[in-house]
């Protein structure tokens, strides 16, 4: 693959968001595009920032890139959702406002990925390996990855495993679950949620594994926080010393439960929710959700609900809630010291967009930044970057040109997007 050229930033005209549900950040928003060369032209997205922010294309047509992770030395590792048993991975290096692949390696397909303690963690939808990384924070030996945990459930929903490590020498691993709503006939009208929800056993919730034993599976490994329908954003805060995971809301209320809610109460509910988790938590998937606009966990109708019952307080509240359906597939606290102070330790949410929000526009791709205080939200999510859908008709629509996904950052401070829709890899920086 060729250096792609740097891209200049234009302004051009902004997408339309959610106009009154959330509030633009800084006041003042600028708007930049990136300017791609004749043989991309299609990649381009327009993206409305803060003002002071601005935003280039360094890397696109990677394909369907998820997460990020990036090296102190600013080496860019990629992890490829599909990639067909081929290139899984790959690694970029960035010079002159451009970055070019180096290395693709790993023939497994997956969303996770992460550095750590020499180690470079990478996951399929059914297992995690690692590569040995040398003192340049660059992969050793790709052709001979170890493999930490194997064995883990993958059926065909909400299958991706999203994996972070703490300080103690703990791996994370998300096990979505494999159904909406943990109903006796998934995704059909009236069928009640089955009892007990064995799916509880062994997904819907985030398991612990250590991060340097090969070769766990699931008795090696502990279920750390239980009752999250499927998580894709999570990040380990460290002000806390604490994980935060984006956990994706169910869907279909008015499909399954026309007469207990409207096509308009299913468009926005529930909440897409953060929530912080100590060992043993539980977030109450699939007996509650969280309702933001009664701002109560209301008991799923599976189990009895009727969309005003509130929900056992044994569950636990989310950290922050938002409108239902984004999908949020991103999450990350900023450490860094090249943003303006309101931005340290908050947190950014990569939202990746909804497809089932009619008969009201579909919304999301966008990422928002999340102000935090005592590990709660302090005020209302700010959409910080917006545009990636191309324009308001693709937004209202659902059907964006660039979906945000992955997030990273970098070691100048400088914000990381990856996109799987054109496999883009946007760089957000700031100057006084």
């Amino acid at each position: 693959m060729k250096t792609l050229k740097p891209l200049r930033l234009l302004p051009l005209v902004a997408m339309a968001s959610f106009g009154l549900l959330f509030t633009a950040c800084n006041g003042d928003k600028t708007k930049t595009a990136e300017k791609a060369d004749t043989t991309a032209a299609d990649t381009a997205a327009n993206l409305t920032l803060p003002a002071g922010f601005t935003a280039a294309v360094i890397a696109h047509d990677l394909g369907s890139v998820r997460h990020i992770a990036i090296s102190p030395q600013g080496g860019i590792y990629v992890k490829h959702k599909s990639a067909g048993g081929n290139a899984g991975i790959l690694y970029l290096t960035e010079a002159n406002g451009a970055a070019e692949v180096k290395k693709s390696f790993g023939t497994f397909d997956g969303t996770g990925i992460y550095l750590k303690n020499g180690y470079l963690y990478a996951s399929s939808d059914e297992e995690v390996y690692r590569f040995k990384l040398n003192a340049n924070n660059e992969v050793e030996n790709p052709d001979a990855p170890e493999k930490i945990v194997t064995g883990l459930l993958a059926r065909h929903q909400h299958e991706a495993k999203a994996i972070l490590l703490d300080d103690a020498g703990n791996l994370y691993v998300n096990i979505g679950a494999y159904s909406n709503s943990c109903q006796v006939k998934d995704r059909t009208k009236e069928s009640p949620g089955q009892q007990g929800c064995p799916i509880l056993d062994s997904a819907a919730g985030i398991w612990q594994f250590k991060a340097d034993k090969l070769n766990q599976t699931y008795k090696d490994g502990v279920r750390y926080a239980t009752g999250l329908r499927n998580v894709v954003g999570m990040d380990w805060n460290k002000t806390r010393n604490q994980l935060f995971v984006m956990q994706h809301g169910r869907d279909q209320l008015h499909d399954n439960w026309p007469a207990l809610y409207t096509e308009k109460q299913s468009s926005i509910l529930p909440a897409e929710c953060m929530f912080a988790m100590n060992k043993g938590d539980n977030a109450g998937w699939p007996y509650v959700y969280y309702d933001q606009e009664q701002k109560k966990k209301i008991v799923m109708p599976e189990y009895g609900g009727d969309g005003k019952k509130e929900g056992d307080s044994k569950f636990i509240d989310p950290a922050a809630a938002f409108p239902g359906h984004l999908a949020p597939n991103g999450l990350l606290f900023y450490t860094g010291s090249q943003f303006p102070e309101k931005y340290k330790n908050g947190a950014f949410i990569a939202f990746h967009g909804s497809w089932n929000r009619a008969p009201e526009p579909q919304a999301g791709y966008f990422v928002v930044f999340q102000p935090l205080k005592d590990g709660k939200a302090d005020g209302p999510m700010e959409v910080f970057a917006d545009g990636f859908s191309g324009s308001a008709e693709n937004t209202a629509k659902g059907a964006a040109t660039h979906r945000p996904c992955g997030l990273a950052q970098g070691p100048d401070g400088s914000l990381y997007v990856t996109d799987d829709v054109k496999g883009t890899i946007y760089k957000i920086s700031y100057k006084k």
